[in-house]
């Protein structure tokens, strides 16, 4: 035989194995987490520093952190949907937090992987009134479900935990992960409670900031003025909006004796101090703002452990390699910035959430990605990865090439954003606009008031100016209008929107796109 003729046998036979481990179906796991601001990632780099998270830092570090990813409406319920379908509300149905309910019939990217060979499992925050289809497993907190010894959903079992929710999830990812079957690719979704309001921490993280005196924003005052009606008119500020709960002033109901005292240790010598001062006016807002930054990013703590021991199970398993691991959120969150927590709006702090992506040997590691990335994008992503053709209703686009490191030319510039729930639980307007790197182009719309508003972050980096009638800017104006319209085209946006949609009764009218 000669040398020529052994290698090509050899050739021969390698070939099946590089197909094989071309083709091989990666595992993925989505961790996602409920209002977790991308400020308070320290992967991001945020100049105050508000908390080091070292593990979903790790993912960045090993993969690609994304800097403009947005979402098509800033709420829980129907960002979830929209990750599930890959659509916008007004295609998958479910609007708002209200009244919406998921309808479980129509195709969603978990349906499309189980059918493939998948083993597909959600366990944690739901939050879609209906249960799971298309999950092999689920286990899953009833509505926004409790920080403390939480009851919850096992594949229409009801059963009840002993202990902090964010561990418990994270516990239960794991346990579902060993019981696999490890001869079939899988899918997980761990969906965490935190850090949601009220912002209730792990009680051995109580005390985790030593009292620190936490960064002020600049705009923890603001006075919105330059503004419209809508920005001035809403219910979600530290100064008005705050409870006593949210202050930890009032014990929440579900913890246990022992917990409530290890509980009542901390807070209630620091409560004592907060009512002998009395503070009032902005002292008493910075009291809020401070008690909000120990709790929030408190339970934001007991989250990057999660987030560590997953990653720590897929690399004993020797699952690392093969996983497509991505952290993200349901939108973002409001630190203090405008005096506000919450989100809602299409305003940067409410609309850029946090997304991290680690995929060996196909993301590069330490990469950074600044396009105009979403959530609407992940099931289209997710199937791609899977090499599962994506149904053509999907509305989003698979960031395979931008993992790949690869922007396509025809990569989206300008995205289409559009919130309905009105008028509870705070009074935010509802709105449409246009996102681009630089502007937005906003129109708010209830019967009261119909107006728009124009803010380029270049000039305004944090949107306290509407710019709409500068006289400099009408070229700007119908420019986005032309593009707000052709994105509602494309997207196949009703007119009128659904009553519905906005949880309410009384009647809603969308305004003149004059």
């Amino acid at each position: 035989m000669t040398l020529r003729t052994v290698f090509f046998v050899m050739l021969g036979l390698l070939m099946p194995s590089l197909a094989q481990a071309e083709t091989k179906q990666p595992n993925i796991v989505f961790i996602f987490s409920d209002d977790h601001a991308y400020q308070a990632i320290s992967a991001y780099g945020d100049s105050k520093k508000l908390i080091e998270t070292p593990n979903i830092d790790r993912i960045a570090k090993e993969g690609m952190r994304f800097d403009r990813c947005v979402v098509p409406n800033s709420i829980c319920g129907p960002s979830r949907a929209t990750i599930l379908t890959g659509k916008y509300s007004h295609a998958n149905g479910f609007f708002n937090n209200n009244n919406s309910r998921f309808d479980s019939t129509q195709v969603t990217f978990p349906k499309l992987m189980q059918a493939a060979g998948y083993q597909t499992a959600v366990i944690g925050k739901w939050h879609l009134v209906s249960e799971p289809v298309g999950f092999d497993y689920w286990q899953i907190l009833p509505g926004q479900g409790a920080y403390y010894n939480p009851p919850m959903n096992d594949n229409g079992k009801q059963v009840k935990h002993e202990g902090y929710v964010t561990d418990i999830i994270s516990d239960l990812s794991i346990d579902w992960l060993k019981k696999r079957d490890k001869k079939k690719p899988f899918v997980l979704m761990s969906q965490h409670k935190a850090p949601h309001r009220e912002w209730s921490p792990a009680l051995r993280h109580l005390g985790h900031d030593k009292d620190r005196v936490y960064p002020e924003p600049e705009t923890l005052f603001d006075d919105y003025k330059n503004r419209g009606l809508a920005v001035r008119d809403q219910d979600m500020t530290l100064e008005k909006t705050f409870s006593q709960l949210d202050a930890k002033l009032t014990v929440p109901g579900s913890l246990n004796a022992e917990q409530r005292k290890v509980w009542n240790e901390y807070y209630e010598p620091r409560n004592e101090a907060f009512r002998k001062a009395n503070p009032t006016g902005k002292d008493l807002i910075r009291w809020r703002y401070n008690r909000y930054m120990h709790d929030y990013l408190g339970c934001i703590k007991a989250v990057d452990e999660a987030v560590g021991k997953l990653l720590k199970y897929l690399d004993d398993e020797g699952l690392a390699e093969n996983t497509l691991v991505i952290y993200s959120a349901d939108q973002g969150f409001y630190l203090g910035e405008h005096g506000w927590f919450d989100k809602r709006w299409v305003f940067e702090e409410s609309l850029r959430t946090p997304m991290v992506a680690r995929w060996p040997g196909v993301t590069k590691p330490g990469s950074v990605n600044g396009d105009i990335t979403s959530i609407v994008d992940f099931a289209q992503t997710f199937l791609d990865a899977a090499n599962i053709p994506a149904p053509e209703g999907m509305q989003g686009r698979s960031l395979m090439p931008l993992l790949k490191g690869q922007t396509p030319s025809d990569w989206r510039k300008s995205f289409y954003y559009h919130y309905y729930e009105y008028p509870q639980p705070h009074h935010v307007r509802p709105h449409y606009a246009v996102v681009t790197n630089r502007h937005k182009l906003i129109h708010f719309y209830t019967p009261d008031v119909d107006y728009w508003e124009l803010y380029d972050r270049e000039k305004d980096p944090q949107e306290l100016r509407n710019a709409f009638d500068d006289p400099e800017n009408a070229a700007v104006v119908v420019e986005l209008k032309k593009e707000l319209t052709r994105l509602q085209k494309e997207l196949k946006v009703p007119n009128p929107i659904p009553e519905e949609a906005y949880g309410r009764s009384a009647p809603m009218n969308q305004g003149k796109k004059k």
